[in-house]
């Protein structure tokens, strides 16, 4: 894992939800997220095919999120959301666990419902309230 990956990858977990927006047509959508993990050095989110959020995706996979917590600034990651679900055991069951434990339903870790996506073409930064935006190497 870089340096870059692990300080999203930190920064995202230290969060109790960061916000994730996609787009369809031209209205933007945005909506919460919590789980993000670190896997063969690429960054994974957990949501499920039935969701709004995929299907925009699919069909744009452009999106854009940020994240802030207090004295640490806010990030900001964007990229083109990749769907081939290719997250490992580990992953996928940790995913389930915290999806179940906000209140979803899934039959398992391999419910056809529940997918992971990473990243590719991906831009982070590290911004700060005097204008600054820090390039994070990922």
């Amino acid at each position: 894992m870089t340096e870059g990956t692990k300080t999203i990858i930190d920064y995202l977990t230290s969060v109790p939800a960061w916000y994730l927006a996609t787009c369809e047509g031209d209205q933007p959508h945005v909506r919460p997220f919590s789980f993000a993990a670190e896997e063969g050095g690429r960054i994974w989110f957990a949501t499920a095919t039935t969701k709004d959020v995929y299907r925009e995706l699919e069909a744009n996979p452009r999106f854009e999120l940020t994240a802030w917590k207090p004295g640490s600034g806010w990030i900001i990651l964007r990229g083109r959301a990749d769907l081939d679900d290719q997250a490992g055991e580990a992953v996928r069951e940790a995913a389930w666990r915290h999806l179940e434990g906000l209140g979803e339903r899934y039959d398992g870790p391999h419910d056809e419902r529940l997918t992971l996506f990473s990243m590719t073409d991906a831009q982070a930064w590290v911004c700060d309230i005097d204008g600054s935006w820090t390039p994070v190497v990922l």
